[in-house]
């Protein structure tokens, strides 16, 4: 299934700098109220499943608890906004962790998350939950972080030889 615009065409896409605090700013706003809303990915910490600038990210409000596998705005205490999986949720709060990472961070507190990853476009084809790569991240990569160094490590070394 093709993505739900060409988000993904680096011809169709206007690339500018902007002030992150923001813009993450407009788009709190806009996700308080009510929209679901896309952005092209930017950084490396969800690699392998989401790439810095090739794959776009659909959000919005939660509208339900968040679970562990979720994958979630948040602005840290020092101001910066990070797009993160949920590893666990404890009284404390939730411990959060990027994909690409082998570090869990936390607590993060409920009100620091602001929105809920829906669905992506990943290489020009639209995933989602039920998607076999996406359940695999939500689900089986959430619970090896220790081992992650070791299978990034053999997987960069694949990709390399590509």
């Amino acid at each position: 299934m093709e993505c739900k615009k060409n988000w993904h065409s680096k011809e169709t896409r206007v690339k500018r700098v902007l002030d992150t605090t923001e813009y993450v700013t407009v788009l709190k706003e806009l996700v308080n109220e009510g929209k679901e809303l896309n952005v092209v990915v930017a950084g490396n910490s969800m690699s392998p499943f989401l790439v810095h600038e090739r794959d776009v990210i659909y959000f919005k409000k939660p509208d339900r608890t968040l679970k562990r596998g979720d994958i979630v705005f948040f602005q840290r205490k020092n101001g910066f906004y990070v797009m993160h999986r949920i590893w666990k949720k404890k009284p404390e709060g939730y411990y959060i962790v990027g994909d690409g990472q082998f570090e869990i961070e936390g607590p993060v507190q409920e009100e620091q998350i602001f929105a809920l990853i829906t669905g992506v476009c990943r290489k020009g084809k639209e995933l989602g939950p039920g998607n076999l790569r996406w359940e695999f991240f939500e689900h089986i990569w959430i619970r090896i972080v220790p081992f992650r160094k070791y299978l990034l490590r053999f997987y960069g070394k694949i990709v390399k030889r590509k």
